[in-house]
């Protein structure tokens, strides 16, 4: 399937649970429309998403409620990151947690990161994040899941070169699955030296809440890096 017409497919899940709390209707309110990614122009200018200058630009693909993004932008204030994610309780539960700090550098995507990425510069990235992604476990949900070729060579079209993927799942299948499709692409190398480096977090990889809930459930998690390979190597 070529990668247009892929586009027209985009499938993701609910885009609203429960009811949002007053403190993160008040946060989506206020701080949406500041944050929120404009898609009007044919690309994007990602020095002018920022209010200060950043020397990197990061990108997490389906930030659930934000932990990690937070994190991150928090501990690395040089990095102007971008947020997807459709659901709009996760994006409260971020924007909450940026009205209560004194981050700056976050930038949110509230929808399919598809959209997003088709208007991102190539070679516009040093770092991307892919973390506990929706699994869709039954066969006939597959088209659903992020991981296809088209988005493997998307991402590769986005990351500069020897850039970092990290991808992490605690559900065995999508995990084969992941690698399967970045190992059979010529961009991505798994950057891999011991045999249990895959199973390692790392200090510099916060916890998720979804990583969390894994673990309470008895479901070990792994935890891919995959580098962009050189153009022209």
């Amino acid at each position: 399937m070529e990668v247009e017409e892929q586009r027209k497919r985009i499938l993701f899940g609910r885009r609203k649970g429960k009811p949002l709390r007053k403190t993160q209707q008040k946060a989506v309110d206020k701080l949406l429309p500041l944050l929120t990614v404009p898609l009007d122009a044919d690309k994007i200018d990602l020095p002018a998403l920022f209010d200060h200058k950043v020397d990197q630009y990061w990108l997490e693909i389906g930030f659930g409620g934000g932990e990690h993004l937070a994190w991150q932008a928090e501990h690395h204030p040089e990095a102007g990151i971008i947020g997807c994610e459709p659901f709009i309780n996760g994006v409260a539960m971020l924007l909450a947690k940026i009205m209560d700090t004194d981050i700056e550098n976050v930038r949110v995507h509230n929808e399919a990161a598809e959209r997003l990425m088709d208007k991102l510069p190539d070679a516009s990235l040093d770092k991307g994040f892919l973390l506990f992604a929706d699994p869709w476990p039954k066969t006939s949900h597959h088209k659903r899941r992020f991981v296809t070729d088209a988005n493997v060579e998307a991402l590769a079209r986005l990351l500069k070169d020897d850039a970092i993927l990290r991808v992490g799942t605690d559900h065995a299948d999508y995990g084969a699955w992941i690698l399967h499709h970045f190992l059979r692409s010529d961009k991505f190398v798994w950057e891999v030296e011991k045999p249990n480096d895959w199973l390692i977090r790392g200090d510099d990889w916060p916890k998720t809440r979804y990583e969390s809930k894994a673990e309470r459930e008895g479901r070990k998690s792994v935890y891919y890096r995959f580098r962009r390979v050189a153009r022209g190597a």
